[in-house]
Protein backbone atom coordinates (compact mmCIF):
# COMPACT_ATOMS: atom_id res chain seq x y z
CA UNK A 1 0.00 0.00 0.00
CA UNK A 2 1.17 3.44 -0.67
CA UNK A 3 -0.15 7.06 -1.07
CA UNK A 4 -0.99 6.74 -4.77
CA UNK A 5 -0.85 3.21 -5.36
CA UNK A 6 -2.13 -0.31 -4.13
CA UNK A 7 -1.04 -3.67 -4.70
CA UNK A 8 -3.16 -6.71 -4.05
CA UNK A 9 -2.34 -10.22 -4.42
CA UNK A 10 -4.01 -13.89 -4.44
CA UNK A 11 -3.80 -17.13 -5.62
CA UNK A 12 -5.57 -19.67 -7.70
CA UNK A 13 -5.15 -23.49 -7.53
CA UNK A 14 -5.29 -23.34 -11.62
CA UNK A 15 -3.49 -21.03 -14.58
CA UNK A 16 -5.69 -18.00 -14.62
CA UNK A 17 -6.14 -14.69 -16.26
CA UNK A 18 -6.85 -12.45 -13.20
CA UNK A 19 -7.80 -8.55 -12.75
CA UNK A 20 -9.13 -6.30 -10.22
CA UNK A 21 -12.01 -3.88 -10.87
CA UNK A 22 -12.12 -0.53 -9.35
CA UNK A 23 -15.14 1.79 -7.10
CA UNK A 24 -15.13 4.82 -5.59
CA UNK A 25 -16.43 4.77 -1.86
CA UNK A 26 -20.12 5.26 -2.30
CA UNK A 27 -23.39 3.41 -0.98
CA UNK A 28 -24.22 2.80 -5.04
CA UNK A 29 -24.45 -0.81 -6.00
CA UNK A 30 -20.53 -2.38 -7.27
CA UNK A 31 -23.03 -3.30 -10.25
CA UNK A 32 -24.23 0.40 -11.12
CA UNK A 33 -21.22 1.23 -13.50
CA UNK A 34 -19.13 -0.91 -15.73
CA UNK A 35 -15.89 -0.65 -13.53
CA UNK A 36 -12.33 0.35 -14.78
CA UNK A 37 -10.30 -3.13 -14.99
CA UNK A 38 -6.52 -3.91 -13.80
CA UNK A 39 -4.90 -6.42 -14.51
CA UNK A 40 -1.54 -8.35 -13.77
CA UNK A 41 0.78 -7.06 -16.71
CA UNK A 42 4.45 -8.03 -17.56
CA UNK A 43 6.12 -6.00 -20.21
CA UNK A 44 2.58 -5.37 -22.30
CA UNK A 45 1.50 -8.75 -21.51
CA UNK A 46 -1.27 -9.81 -18.95
CA UNK A 47 0.08 -12.68 -17.01
CA UNK A 48 -1.46 -16.37 -16.99
CA UNK A 49 -0.49 -17.89 -13.86
CA UNK A 50 -1.59 -19.17 -10.32
CA UNK A 51 -0.23 -16.29 -8.40
CA UNK A 52 -1.86 -13.03 -9.38
CA UNK A 53 -0.43 -9.46 -8.01
CA UNK A 54 -2.43 -6.24 -9.76
CA UNK A 55 -0.77 -2.92 -8.75
CA UNK A 56 -3.31 -0.13 -9.66
CA UNK A 57 -1.78 3.38 -10.09
CA UNK A 58 -3.03 7.12 -9.96
CA UNK A 59 -4.70 7.04 -6.81
CA UNK A 60 -5.64 9.93 -4.41
CA UNK A 61 -3.61 10.01 -1.07
CA UNK A 62 -6.00 8.97 2.19
CA UNK A 63 -8.85 7.53 -0.15
CA UNK A 64 -11.18 4.95 0.39
CA UNK A 65 -11.96 2.47 -3.02
CA UNK A 66 -14.14 -0.61 -2.93
CA UNK A 67 -12.62 -3.76 -5.42
CA UNK A 68 -13.43 -7.28 -6.81
CA UNK A 69 -11.03 -9.28 -7.92
CA UNK A 70 -11.47 -12.11 -10.94
CA UNK A 71 -9.64 -14.90 -12.10
CA UNK A 72 -10.14 -16.74 -14.94
CA UNK A 73 -9.08 -20.12 -15.53
CA UNK A 74 -6.93 -20.71 -18.65
CA UNK A 75 -7.68 -24.73 -19.81
CA UNK A 76 -4.87 -24.20 -22.63
CA UNK A 77 -2.66 -21.77 -23.69
CA UNK A 78 -0.70 -22.31 -27.08
CA UNK A 79 0.98 -20.02 -29.17
CA UNK A 80 -1.82 -17.08 -29.31
CA UNK A 81 -4.48 -19.37 -29.24
CA UNK A 82 -6.19 -19.35 -25.23
CA UNK A 83 -8.60 -21.96 -23.57
CA UNK A 84 -11.15 -20.34 -21.20
CA UNK A 85 -12.76 -21.89 -18.57
CA UNK A 86 -14.53 -20.53 -15.37
CA UNK A 87 -14.52 -17.28 -13.82
CA UNK A 88 -13.89 -17.19 -9.89
CA UNK A 89 -14.65 -13.49 -8.66
CA UNK A 90 -15.06 -12.30 -5.17
CA UNK A 91 -18.81 -11.88 -4.42
CA UNK A 92 -20.50 -7.84 -4.44
CA UNK A 93 -23.75 -9.22 -4.12
CA UNK A 94 -24.24 -10.89 -1.13
CA UNK A 95 -22.10 -8.75 0.77
CA UNK A 96 -20.29 -5.28 0.55
CA UNK A 97 -17.18 -5.61 -1.57
CA UNK A 98 -13.47 -5.27 -0.65
CA UNK A 99 -12.15 -1.79 0.58
CA UNK A 100 -8.96 -0.52 1.26
CA UNK A 101 -7.81 3.20 2.68
CA UNK A 102 -4.18 4.37 0.88
CA UNK A 103 -2.20 5.78 2.92
CA UNK A 104 -2.01 9.58 3.60
CA UNK A 105 1.41 11.18 5.54
CA UNK A 106 -0.91 14.61 5.95
CA UNK A 107 -3.37 12.56 8.46
CA UNK A 108 -2.32 13.60 12.24
CA UNK A 109 -3.04 10.22 13.85
CA UNK A 110 -2.21 6.67 13.58
CA UNK A 111 -3.24 3.27 14.32
CA UNK A 112 -1.05 0.05 13.59
CA UNK A 113 -0.62 -3.39 15.06
CA UNK A 114 2.66 -4.91 15.70
CA UNK A 115 3.28 -8.85 15.88
CA UNK A 116 6.19 -11.02 15.88
CA UNK A 117 7.73 -14.51 15.90
CA UNK A 118 4.44 -16.34 15.31
CA UNK A 119 6.47 -19.73 14.24
CA UNK A 120 3.11 -20.81 12.30
CA UNK A 121 0.91 -20.96 15.32
CA UNK A 122 -1.86 -19.66 13.76
CA UNK A 123 -4.16 -19.70 17.10
CA UNK A 124 -2.22 -16.87 18.57
CA UNK A 125 -2.39 -15.35 15.91
CA UNK A 126 -5.70 -15.13 15.73
CA UNK A 127 -5.89 -14.34 19.71
CA UNK A 128 -4.05 -11.23 18.61
CA UNK A 129 -5.70 -9.92 15.84
CA UNK A 130 -9.36 -10.81 16.30
CA UNK A 131 -11.72 -7.71 15.57
CA UNK A 132 -8.64 -5.52 13.77
CA UNK A 133 -10.07 -3.62 10.88
CA UNK A 134 -10.73 -0.73 8.99
CA UNK A 135 -12.28 0.85 11.75
CA UNK A 136 -9.59 0.46 14.54
CA UNK A 137 -6.42 -0.31 12.34
CA UNK A 138 -4.64 1.49 9.46
CA UNK A 139 -1.87 -0.99 9.44
CA UNK A 140 -0.79 -4.01 10.48
CA UNK A 141 3.35 -4.87 10.62
CA UNK A 142 4.50 -8.35 10.79
CA UNK A 143 7.88 -8.09 12.48
CA UNK A 144 9.44 -11.27 11.47
CA UNK A 145 9.28 -15.23 12.12
CA UNK A 146 5.70 -15.46 11.07
CA UNK A 147 7.14 -18.84 9.90
CA UNK A 148 9.87 -21.45 11.41
CA UNK A 149 10.91 -22.80 7.79
CA UNK A 150 9.60 -21.71 4.73
CA UNK A 151 10.12 -24.93 2.42
CA UNK A 152 7.08 -24.08 0.16
CA UNK A 153 5.61 -20.80 -0.60
CA UNK A 154 1.96 -22.79 0.16
CA UNK A 155 3.65 -22.37 4.00
CA UNK A 156 2.75 -18.77 3.86
CA UNK A 157 -0.92 -19.10 3.76
CA UNK A 158 -1.44 -22.32 5.90
CA UNK A 159 1.05 -20.74 8.79
CA UNK A 160 -0.15 -17.20 9.13
CA UNK A 161 -1.81 -15.61 5.73
CA UNK A 162 -5.33 -17.71 5.74
CA UNK A 163 -5.67 -16.50 9.15
CA UNK A 164 -4.72 -13.21 7.99
CA UNK A 165 -7.27 -12.61 5.19
CA UNK A 166 -9.62 -14.10 7.27
CA UNK A 167 -9.30 -11.75 10.03
CA UNK A 168 -8.37 -8.16 8.31
CA UNK A 169 -5.97 -8.61 5.36
CA UNK A 170 -8.51 -8.29 2.62
CA UNK A 171 -8.86 -4.58 4.01
CA UNK A 172 -6.18 -3.95 5.98
CA UNK A 173 -2.21 -3.32 4.50
CA UNK A 174 0.02 -6.10 5.79
CA UNK A 175 3.90 -4.81 5.92
CA UNK A 176 6.07 -7.69 6.57
CA UNK A 177 9.85 -7.16 8.07
CA UNK A 178 11.58 -9.99 7.14
CA UNK A 179 13.27 -12.44 9.77
CA UNK A 180 15.92 -14.54 10.01
CA UNK A 181 13.33 -18.20 9.51
CA UNK A 182 11.78 -16.56 6.43
CA UNK A 183 15.00 -16.98 4.93
CA UNK A 184 15.29 -20.29 5.49
CA UNK A 185 14.18 -22.95 3.48
CA UNK A 186 13.68 -23.58 -0.58
CA UNK A 187 10.58 -21.36 -0.52
CA UNK A 188 12.27 -18.75 0.85
CA UNK A 189 13.66 -16.61 -2.32
CA UNK A 190 10.10 -16.57 -3.08
CA UNK A 191 8.77 -14.64 -0.43
CA UNK A 192 9.31 -11.50 -1.93
CA UNK A 193 7.07 -12.65 -4.76
CA UNK A 194 4.03 -12.32 -2.06
CA UNK A 195 5.17 -8.84 -0.09
CA UNK A 196 6.70 -6.33 -2.94
CA UNK A 197 8.18 -3.49 -1.51
CA UNK A 198 8.77 0.05 -2.90
CA UNK A 199 13.01 -0.26 -2.88
CA UNK A 200 12.54 -4.05 -4.62
CA UNK A 201 14.15 -5.65 -1.64
CA UNK A 202 13.41 -6.45 2.33
CA UNK A 203 14.83 -3.06 3.51
CA UNK A 204 12.30 -0.34 2.75
CA UNK A 205 10.75 2.63 4.20
CA UNK A 206 6.97 4.43 3.75
CA UNK A 207 5.34 6.87 5.67
CA UNK A 208 1.51 7.30 6.88
CA UNK A 209 0.49 10.05 8.97
CA UNK A 210 3.13 11.47 11.11
CA UNK A 211 5.19 8.11 11.39
CA UNK A 212 8.28 7.74 9.04
CA UNK A 213 8.68 3.82 8.86
CA UNK A 214 12.12 2.10 8.34
CA UNK A 215 11.82 -1.26 7.93
CA UNK A 216 15.12 -3.70 8.02
CA UNK A 217 16.61 -6.27 7.23
CA UNK A 218 19.18 -7.53 9.93
CA UNK A 219 19.19 -10.83 7.69
CA UNK A 220 20.66 -14.30 9.14
CA UNK A 221 22.09 -14.37 13.21
CA UNK A 222 24.93 -16.69 12.17
CA UNK A 223 28.23 -16.16 9.77
CA UNK A 224 27.26 -16.92 6.55
CA UNK A 225 29.60 -19.82 6.25
CA UNK A 226 27.78 -21.31 9.01
CA UNK A 227 27.02 -24.86 8.21
CA UNK A 228 23.61 -24.71 8.87
CA UNK A 229 23.00 -22.38 5.84
CA UNK A 230 24.82 -25.14 2.95
CA UNK A 231 26.81 -22.52 1.70
CA UNK A 232 23.93 -20.34 0.47
CA UNK A 233 23.77 -17.30 2.84
CA UNK A 234 25.35 -14.11 1.44
CA UNK A 235 24.37 -11.33 4.24
CA UNK A 236 27.25 -9.82 5.06
CA UNK A 237 26.91 -7.99 1.69
CA UNK A 238 23.39 -7.82 1.60
CA UNK A 239 23.93 -5.57 4.92
CA UNK A 240 26.35 -3.40 3.19
CA UNK A 241 24.53 -2.86 0.42
CA UNK A 242 21.78 -2.05 3.01
CA UNK A 243 23.45 0.52 5.21
CA UNK A 244 24.46 2.58 1.63
CA UNK A 245 21.00 2.39 1.19
CA UNK A 246 19.94 3.87 4.34
CA UNK A 247 22.16 6.75 4.32
CA UNK A 248 20.41 8.04 1.16
CA UNK A 249 16.75 7.69 2.69
CA UNK A 250 18.13 9.31 6.17
CA UNK A 251 19.48 12.09 4.27
CA UNK A 252 16.02 12.60 1.90
CA UNK A 253 13.79 15.42 2.65
CA UNK A 254 11.06 13.57 3.67
CA UNK A 255 12.47 11.51 6.00
CA UNK A 256 14.01 14.73 7.97
CA UNK A 257 10.39 16.75 7.95
CA UNK A 258 8.49 13.40 9.38
CA UNK A 259 7.16 14.37 12.86
CA UNK A 260 8.15 10.77 13.99
CA UNK A 261 10.82 8.29 12.99
CA UNK A 262 9.84 4.07 13.64
CA UNK A 263 12.50 1.59 12.97
CA UNK A 264 10.96 -1.69 12.41
CA UNK A 265 13.84 -4.58 12.73
CA UNK A 266 12.91 -8.28 13.44
CA UNK A 267 16.90 -8.91 15.29
CA UNK A 268 17.50 -6.49 17.65
CA UNK A 269 21.11 -4.87 17.57
CA UNK A 270 21.67 -6.14 21.24
CA UNK A 271 20.99 -8.74 23.57
CA UNK A 272 23.23 -11.01 21.62
CA UNK A 273 27.38 -11.40 20.91
CA UNK A 274 26.34 -13.40 17.67
CA UNK A 275 27.71 -12.40 13.93
CA UNK A 276 24.10 -10.84 12.64
CA UNK A 277 23.67 -8.38 15.63
CA UNK A 278 27.49 -7.71 15.78
CA UNK A 279 26.90 -7.04 11.99
CA UNK A 280 23.98 -4.97 12.24
CA UNK A 281 25.53 -3.00 15.00
CA UNK A 282 28.79 -2.46 12.76
CA UNK A 283 26.75 -1.11 9.69
CA UNK A 284 23.27 -0.15 10.41
CA UNK A 285 23.51 1.33 14.06
CA UNK A 286 26.04 4.39 13.34
CA UNK A 287 23.57 5.30 10.67
CA UNK A 288 20.61 5.67 12.67
CA UNK A 289 22.35 6.95 15.72
CA UNK A 290 22.74 10.51 13.61
CA UNK A 291 19.01 10.22 12.64
CA UNK A 292 16.67 10.70 15.64
CA UNK A 293 15.24 7.87 15.94
CA UNK A 294 12.19 7.98 17.97
CA UNK A 295 11.58 4.44 18.94
CA UNK A 296 13.01 0.66 16.74
CA UNK A 297 10.61 -2.35 17.32
CA UNK A 298 11.96 -5.93 17.13
CA UNK A 299 11.42 -9.13 18.37
CA UNK A 300 13.42 -12.47 17.90
CA UNK A 301 14.29 -13.33 21.65
CA UNK A 302 11.35 -14.31 22.59
CA UNK A 303 11.78 -12.29 25.54
CA UNK A 304 10.08 -8.95 26.12
CA UNK A 305 12.60 -6.39 27.02
CA UNK A 306 12.90 -2.39 27.00
CA UNK A 307 15.90 -0.34 26.72
CA UNK A 308 15.52 3.12 27.15
CA UNK A 309 17.70 5.91 24.96
CA UNK A 310 21.59 5.98 26.20
CA UNK A 311 21.43 2.69 28.63
CA UNK A 312 23.15 0.53 25.73
CA UNK A 313 26.53 1.49 24.95
CA UNK A 314 26.82 2.64 21.18
CA UNK A 315 22.73 2.87 20.27
CA UNK A 316 21.63 6.32 21.33
CA UNK A 317 17.53 5.78 21.16
CA UNK A 318 14.86 3.50 22.59
CA UNK A 319 14.48 -0.43 21.65
CA UNK A 320 11.35 -2.23 22.46
CA UNK A 321 11.94 -5.96 22.11
CA UNK A 322 8.92 -7.96 21.93
CA UNK A 323 8.33 -11.72 22.62
CA UNK A 324 6.35 -14.52 20.60
CA UNK A 325 3.57 -14.48 22.57
CA UNK A 326 2.48 -10.91 22.97
CA UNK A 327 1.43 -7.95 20.20
CA UNK A 328 1.56 -4.26 20.34
CA UNK A 329 -0.82 -1.47 20.00
CA UNK A 330 -0.12 1.30 18.84
CA UNK A 331 -1.74 5.10 18.72
CA UNK A 332 0.38 8.03 16.86
CA UNK A 333 -0.91 11.75 17.57
CA UNK A 334 1.43 14.24 19.21
CA UNK A 335 2.88 11.93 20.75
CA UNK A 336 3.67 7.61 20.30
CA UNK A 337 1.90 5.30 22.97
CA UNK A 338 2.65 1.97 22.74
CA UNK A 339 0.84 -1.20 24.92
CA UNK A 340 1.96 -4.15 25.08
CA UNK A 341 -0.43 -6.51 25.49
CA UNK A 342 -1.50 -10.58 26.53
CA UNK A 343 -3.45 -12.57 23.00
CA UNK A 344 -6.35 -11.88 25.14
CA UNK A 345 -5.96 -8.24 24.72
CA UNK A 346 -5.01 -7.20 28.21
CA UNK A 347 -2.55 -4.80 28.73
CA UNK A 348 0.58 -5.17 30.33
CA UNK A 349 3.83 -2.75 29.64
CA UNK A 350 2.59 1.24 28.27
CA UNK A 351 5.60 3.14 26.48
CA UNK A 352 5.25 7.08 25.71
CA UNK A 353 7.30 8.89 22.95
CA UNK A 354 6.88 12.50 23.09
CA UNK A 355 7.75 14.02 19.80
CA UNK A 356 11.39 15.20 19.68
CA UNK A 357 11.57 17.58 16.60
Amino acid sequence: MGENEVTIIWTTNKDALSWVELAPKGDDSFYAYERPRYYDTAFGSKRVGRLHRVTINGLDPGTEYRYRIFSKEVLSYQGHRVLYGNVAASDVYRQAPFAFRTLDRKKTQLRFKVVNDIHGKNENLLKMLEGTGRSNTDLVIFNGDMVSMLNDPEEIFTRFMDTSVNIFAKEVPIFLARGNHETRGKGGVDLYNYFPTTSGQFYYCFQDGPVFFLVLDGGEDKPDSDIEYSELAHFDDYRTRQAEWLKKVVASEEFRQAPFRVVIMHIPPTASTWHGTRDVMEKLIPVLNGSDIDVMLCGHTHNYRFIGKGEEPGINFPILINDDETWLDVEVDSEIRITQKEMSGNPLKQHHFKRLR
